[in-house]
């Protein structure tokens, strides 16, 4: 894979849209080395799951620009018309203001490319799962960079305009974002976890994602087996929801550990024994922080978890008895891989480079 070409040396204005909690972490530390870089950068958020608590306690500073509308279809396209409207006024009054923006980045946020294109804006997409169909139609075509793991074979993007746009990494995104990333021991206090005994940290299903349109009896059928093993093994699993309707509903589940907002979860992650996720990112840090992991999502396998399953680095749950939740030793983890978020930011700034 050759390496990026060096960025341009003038000082650009960059916007960054945030639409869920995992794209905070990614953009992170993209945000940070522009910065560093002297280049101006301007982020919105929208008002889902833990996006705006996580800007807040990684100390980002962000303009909260509309909520997500819900499950439907139609709901989703309401949304992505007001919320990219909005947008465009907002990015119209900042570059009045301050002055035009160079580039508009976003991971899988539909609105940013559909309100840069507007704009007449450049922009870029980023994303490590194939099979949102809805979402890259959109995105792929918009955007002048579609930023992607070399885990995704390029036939399987061709179909959404990606054909000579794509930008492709090695590894994890994870490994990028996390490159810096050191646990902290606070979380365990803050959930009074006890680390002599076994952590267990499961994420939700995506009830509000148009890839996940499935009824998860699985993940119930393992809420009832980590009760279960609370009482007759110590085991402390700690659950993590997406939206606040799943939080009051699990908060109600006796032997569960629910925290009331967002934590440091990748800490949690790394002194957890085992973890059992229904979305991706939480699966893939797991990976990457060589803790155990076993995968609930009931959707189309993109090529990243293809890849991880065949390296036996994830599995794939298919029945709650397929965990052992007695007491054991946990194993020591692999050497952890750590790369370079600069080559991401340089990636997402391709459109910009001669």
């Amino acid at each position: 894979m050759a390496p990026p070409r060096p960025l341009p040396c003038v000082r650009m204005r960059v916007w960054i849209d945030l639409t869920n909690s995992p794209h905070v972490l990614v953009m992170r530390p993209v945000i940070e080395r522009l910065r560093e870089a002297g280049h101006e950068v301007s982020v919105t958020s929208r008002d889902y799951a833990q996006t705006i608590a996580l800007c807040e306690r990684l100390r980002i500073a962000h303009t909260p620009i509309g909520h997500h509308r819900g499950e439907r279809v139609a709901a989703k396209a309401a949304g992505l018309a007001s919320r990219s409207l909005a947008l465009v006024g907002w990015a119209r009054g900042e570059a009045r203001a301050h002055g035009r923006f160079d580039i508009a980045l976003g991971h899988g946020s539909n609105d940013v490319s559909v309100a840069a294109a507007a704009l007449r804006v450049p922009s870029a997409t980023m994303f490590d799962y194939e099979w949102a169909i809805v979402q890259h139609n959109l995105n792929c075509r918009l955007a002048r960079a579609v930023v992607v793991p070399d885990a995704i074979p390029p036939e399987r993007l061709a179909r959404f305009g990606a054909r000579g746009k794509l930008c492709r990494y090695e590894g994890l995104k994870e490994d990028y974002y996390l490159a810096d990333f050191e646990p902290d021991a606070a979380v365990v206090g803050e959930l009074g976890l006890d680390r002599a005994r076994p952590i267990v940290v499961v994420r939700t299903p995506p009830e509000v994602s148009l890839y996940h349109r499935f009824g998860s009896e699985l993940f119930e059928r393992v809420i009832a087996r980590l009760r279960s093993a609370a009482h007759e093994h110590g085991v402390q699993p700690v659950v993590l929801p997406r939206v606040d309707s799943q939080r009051e509903r699990l908060s109600c589940e006796p032997g569960l550990i629910v925290p009331n907002g967002a934590i440091d979860a990748q800490s949690l992650i790394s002194y957890a024994d085992l973890v059992i996720s229904a979305g991706g990112t939480m699966n893939r840090e797991a990976v990457a922080l060589g803790v155990p992991v076993f995968s609930t999502f009931a959707g189309r396998l993109g090529a990243v978890d293809e890849r991880l399953i065949g390296e036996g680095r994830l599995h794939r749950l298919l029945d709650a008895d397929q965990l052992d939740l007695s007491l054991r030793e946990k194993p020591r983890p692999p050497a952890r891989v750590r790369r370079d978020p600069g080559v991401l930011m340089r990636l997402l700034l391709s459109p910009l480079i001669p």
